[in-house]
């Protein structure tokens, strides 16, 4: 019950066209009730006693009644239609700003595949259960009790004997809904479990090819694919054996209509009208009986289905806006510290008592152990995750007084690992101001040393890239991300190694060109390379998700710690040698 009221929730402005859909469904139903009992007078009233005054009208009535069920019938589906297209875009739109608002934790614990099977498989069984289950479910109901209505007007007896046989179809049906309620559940598990071997190996398939692995791949593909098939033949054949016996309950009702209607027409009980109109609306007892098997596991998909909807719908994310969190409205001026962070999760301690203020428009190189917490630490700030303790502040305000919206306008992220969309290299650079001039893409372009490269692209800027950047290098899809992040004129810029995979030439380069920024812009750099940090006012060291060590390139090179030891190995010196003329 929970499911439906959950749905006719989401059905939004047009419920009120399903309701009227199920009023013509109900009426048209009833309708067909009718022509059986003018079907009685045609017999009793005209055939038997010869009485050809009223043929014409009553075949004229007959035909009327049919052509206005059609027609009602026509305006049923149409609306039905709308209102399941409707809901089915109302819920899919909920869904995926659901899943926009979620955060990073959300991601790491459910699969891509699944999510995109409750997208589309499950949604549309929803639509389904709106379009057609849900008529269906009303016609043969309608239609089952105004037959049992008007055949009890009839004759009683008769009709207490065919109603005699419903109760052991429900009984069957029952015991059929228990048994494939849970089968459903692992069919579409096992629907999802193939989706997402499938995303994943679409996704990753360089690096399949690079490792050669098609064929293991492929027998991955295959037993989950068996899986699937194995798992819908076992839900098809306890649907096969069940609907057996609902066929041949339903047809008893025929052989008891001839022998009981028989009996009671030779002793005089019944006219030859009304065994006529018993046998004409034996399918309305038998059909919807005969519909429940099929609509038992029409119901149990969508259950299924509905189930996966919803934990999506009420999915609450772990980052969100605070109560009475605020939008400034006004850029912020780039100063940030944290004070005492400390962060778990899952039990785990990720960053432990991290400390460190940089003023408006300095910059923080970040360098460590891989696995120090160094993206995570700069992840606070964006609210990626809350600290466990301690406070991360913005222009001295803690970031969760911000609201998510106006803490992440001004503050621009670069990653390494790089996402582009499957869109112009124009719509991927201006990604966070959409109306950029095109002037100023090729500026930010420019400025990230892009532009050489994609004027030679074929289109230029307005290549297609395809989906992650396939078909560009390492390189210059770091520049694109850099460029991308430039161009909201961040008040904060994070660079998460972004020029890892840039040649050195290029490295100074976009140092130069940071350094000359026509914007005022706090700088957080992580890096592998001491040389993409050491003009920075303050580096910290990491390790262990602790700072081992913090200052400028000259102190922490006379610290003669773990940043010397780093230093020493990429510049090829004795970690006793002396600094000399090195630039510091």
């Amino acid at each position: 019950m929970f499911r439906i009221k959950w749905l006719w929730k989401y059905m939004g402005e047009k419920r009120n066209l399903f309701v009227v859909a199920m009023i013509l469904s109900a009426v048209t139903s009833a309708m067909l009730v009718i022509n059986p009992m003018l079907s009685q007078k045609l017999i009793d009233e005209v055939i038997t006693p010869q009485n050809t005054t009223m043929l014409l009208p009553i075949l004229g009535i007959m035909l009327a009644v049919q052509l206005a069920r059609l027609t009602m019938r026509y305006v049923m589906v149409v609306l039905l239609e709308k209102s399941s297209q409707c809901a089915f875009n109302g819920l899919r739109r909920k869904m995926y700003d659901v899943l926009q608002n979620q955060d990073a934790r959300y991601y790491h614990g459910i699969r891509t595949g699944d999510l995109m099977t409750r997208m589309t498989n499950d949604l549309d069984l929803v639509r389904h259960a709106i379009a057609w289950i849900s008529y269906v479910t009303v016609d043969s109901i309608v239609v089952f009790v105004a037959a049992l209505i008007y055949l009890g007007s009839v004759n009683l007896e008769l009709m207490l004997c065919l109603a005699a046989i419903t109760p052991f179809i429900l009984i069957i049906t029952r015991f059929f809904s228990k048994i494939i309620h849970p089968m459903f559940v692992q069919l579409r598990q096992k629907l999802s479990s193939l989706n997402t071997v499938a995303q994943e190996n679409i996704e990753g398939n360089r690096v399949v090819k690079a490792f050669a692995r098609e064929d293991y791949e492929n027998e991955k593909f295959e037993e989950k694919n068996e899986d699937y098939r194995q798992m819908n033949l076992k839900t098809t054949y306890v649907g096969v054996k069940f609907n057996p016996l609902i066929d041949l309950l339903s047809q008893s009702l025929t052989v008891t209509t001839l022998l009981v209607g028989g009996i009671f027409m030779i002793q005089g009980k019944l006219t030859a009208g009304e065994i006529l109109a018993f046998s004409s609306l034996t399918w309305a007892l038998a059909n919807p009986l005969r519909n429940l098997g099929m609509l038992i596991n029409d119901l149990q998909r969508f259950f299924a289905s509905c189930q996966m909807i919803i934990e999506i719908f009420y999915a609450q994310p772990s980052i969100a806006d605070r109560y009475q969190a605020k939008d400034p409205g006004v850029r912020p001026r780039g100063e940030v510290e944290y004070r005492d962070v400390s962060l778990k999760i899952d039990g785990t301690q990720i960053l432990d008592d991290i400390s460190f203020h940089i003023k408006p428009g300095q910059t923080l190189g970040i360098i460590g152990t891989t696995g120090s917490g160094k993206t995570t630490l700069t992840g606070m700030l964006t609210r990626i995750n809350d600290p466990t303790s301690g406070e991360v502040l913005l222009d001295g305000e803690p970031v969760q007084n911000y609201t998510l919206q106006a803490l992440r306008r001004y503050i621009g992220v670069a990653m390494q690992d790089v996402f582009l969309f499957s869109d112009t290299v124009d719509a991927n650079i201006a990604y966070g101001r959409p109306d950029m001039p095109e002037e100023e893409v090729k500026d930010f372009a420019h400025r990230a040393g892009a532009d050489e490269f994609i004027r030679k692209m074929q289109d230029g800027y307005d290549t297609l890239v395809g989906e992650r950047g396939v078909g560009l290098s390492g390189g210059q899809k770091q520049r694109l991300s850099l460029a991308r992040a430039l161009a909201i004129r961040p008040s904060i810029l994070i660079l998460d190694d972004t020029t890892s995979a840039v040649d050195m030439e290029t490295e100074k380069y976009l140092q130069e060109q940071l350094r000359q920024l026509d914007f005022p812009c706090t700088k957080i750099i992580i890096a592998q390379r001491i040389s993409s940090i050491e003009d920075a006012d303050l580096i910290l060291v990491l390790d262990n998700g602790k700072i081992i060590e913090r200052g400028t390139h000259r102190e922490l090179l006379q610290n003669k710690g773990f940043y010397r030891h780093i230093w020493a190995i990429q510049n090829s010196k004795e970690e006793g040698e002396e600094l000399g003329a090195q630039p510091v």
